[in-house]
């Protein structure tokens, strides 16, 4: 069985985590800054409307898809190396995607700092769970891990628009050079290396399976959020469920899994990565139909968005980090339910948002929802990677974040389309008889195309396209809100095992050993 020695982080350890949050902000930040910079970018390149969509999309594909190969991968030869690998090919390629020529350029650039961008998501936090061997300790730390990331996310669109109003739109991606130099200065000071003992054989049969099990799902996910269930989708789908059979079979053949699914079998470990998934799914959708309401109903610019978004941001930032500390006293289960049902009544208050200027009550129902954001996200992660040994770490960490990656997609897929069936539903009855049947198809499609054609409509058909655009958002909100509850009441069912945080009580789960037994050791590697 493994042990741990555990003992207090002194100022080396938090100076390290202070040097892994850079890349994390980034990796957040990388997500959302082309939301501001695609109108710039699109008329420099001219790319297809296909091509915009994968300059958008290849990014978080390429993360999703290669998370768990990464998170094995930094056990197997070293997570502070793959983490200064990553963190210097990151910063080698954003180059390239800021000098792009052409759009099939970026869109490989893109694509290359997903693959990059994996390597760095599962090595910083594996690399916490070494660094903070206390539990205290580290649930903190991992709430200032998750905070990184959601705070990149928010600085974004911010961001992007001060680079814009100096320099051109390649800027924004040259901002992944310096947090590369620092990262690769400092990590040798201030993070120690860990690899996983007897880890055996990297098993590319693995890695093939899983990428064809993961980016098919992604892939029909953000297809269905566009087009809805069709033939693609639904034959994408198939694949990625069949080759997940395929994976997770062959994982338990394996004495050296690529993923270790006896993982699963550990109560805590399960609950949690299946409270973040439903989750995530709430906030997902949320960001981006609140992001569209401030731009295209309220009709705030870009950056005056972004910082209306700061005071969520700020109130998920004290709850990732005060949910560790209040779980010192009180269950985890019981935090976590409670935050939930605070997001819960985020939502309700989105139910009541209208056309007419409701960005007050936006930012509070969307505080509420972010609260809930950064408990789950802080001790749903402490509990997945508290739950895995040492040596798993990595495998562990990767799961978590491919999980939340997938419950964001979800939400922006189910969310996302929930508003636009019902802003069609209504707007289809309100197009003036006699309108030419190519404007109407692009103002009875979506908000953004409403107002682009505009000028072309009746005067105040527009505002009517923002109150039915309201009522998409009202509707998605209301079921948000109905599942976030429904989640809050299983969050404290099905964690009530676990005790409080660094505390000796015989329900929590502690870390539950995985080594392969004497009859796996003679199995096979093929």
């Amino acid at each position: 069985m493994s042990t741990t020695t555990v003992r207090r982080a002194g100022a080396r350890e938090w100076g390290g985590l202070a040097v892994l949050s850079l890349p994390t902000v980034l990796l957040g930040l990388d997500v959302t800054v082309l939301y501001l910079t695609l109108p710039s970018l699109a008329e420099d390149l001219r790319p297809s409307g296909t091509e915009e969509l994968w300059i958008m999309d290849a990014y978080g594909f390429l993360i999703a898809g290669f998370l768990i190969t990464m998170g094995t991968l930094g056990d197997r030869i070293g997570r502070r190396k793959l983490l200064m690998l990553g963190a210097a090919a990151f910063g080698a390629v954003s180059v390239l995607a800021a000098y792009s020529t052409s759009a099939e350029m970026l869109i490989a650039a893109r694509a290359a700092l997903g693959i990059a961008g994996a390597t760095l998501m599962p090595s910083t936090l594996a690399l916490i769970s070494n660094m903070f061997t206390d539990q205290r300790q580290r649930s903190l730390a991992i709430g200032v891990w998750a905070t990184s990331f959601a705070l990149g996310m928010a600085l974004g669109p911010v961001v992007g628009g001060v680079m814009l109003d100096h320099f051109w739109w390649g800027s924004a991606f040259l901002l992944a050079v310096p947090v590369a130099v620092v990262l690769l200065v400092a990590a040798p000071v201030l993070i120690p290396e860990y690899r996983a003992p007897h880890s055996g054989r990297f098993d590319l049969l693995s890695v093939a399976l899983s990428l064809i099990a993961i980016l098919p799902v992604i892939y029909a996910v953000k297809r269905f959020a566009k087009d809805g269930f069709d033939v693609p989708t639904i034959a994408a789908t198939v694949i990625g469920l069949v080759f997940g059979v395929l994976f997770v079979r062959r994982q338990g053949r394996l004495a050296s899994p690529l993923l270790d699914v006896r993982l699963f079998t550990n109560r805590t470990f399960s609950a949690a990565l299946s409270v973040l998934l439903v989750g995530l799914v709430g906030v997902g959708g949320s960001m981006l139909l609140i992001t569209q309401q401030l731009q295209l109903v309220e009709e705030l610019p870009p950056v005056e968005a972004g910082l209306w978004m700061g005071p969520p941001a700020l109130l998920m930032f004290l709850a990732a980090i005060g949910a560790p500390l209040v779980a010192r006293r009180v269950p985890p289960g019981i935090v976590v339910a409670a935050t939930l049902a605070l997001s819960m009544v985020g939502y309700v208050l989105l139910t009541l948002v209208d056309a007419s200027g409701g960005i007050a009550l936006m930012v509070i129902g969307f505080g509420l929802v972010y609260l809930g954001l950064g408990a789950i996200a802080a001790l749903g992660t402490d509990l997945v990677v508290g739950a895995a040994p040492p040596e798993k770490a990595g495998s562990a960490s990767a799961m978590s974040e491919t999980v939340q990656e997938l419950g964001l997609a979800l939400g922006v897929a189910i969310l996302g389309s929930l508003a636009t069936a019902v802003y069609r539903n209504r707007i289809d009855d309100q197009i003036p008889a006699g309108t030419p049947s190519e404007v109407a198809d692009v103002a009875g499609d979506s908000l953004a195309g409403a107002a682009s054609s505009a000028h072309r409509m009746p005067e105040g058909w527009l505002d009517q396209a923002k109150e039915a655009a309201t009522s998409g958002l009202n509707t998605a909100m209301l079921v948000a809100a109905v599942c976030t509850l429904v989640l809050s009441f299983l969050s404290a069912v099905v964690l009530r095992h676990v005790g409080i945080i660094g505390g000796d009580e015989p329900g929590a789960d502690a870390a539950v050993p995985v080594e392969p037994s004497e009859s796996e050791l003679s199995k096979s590697e093929v």
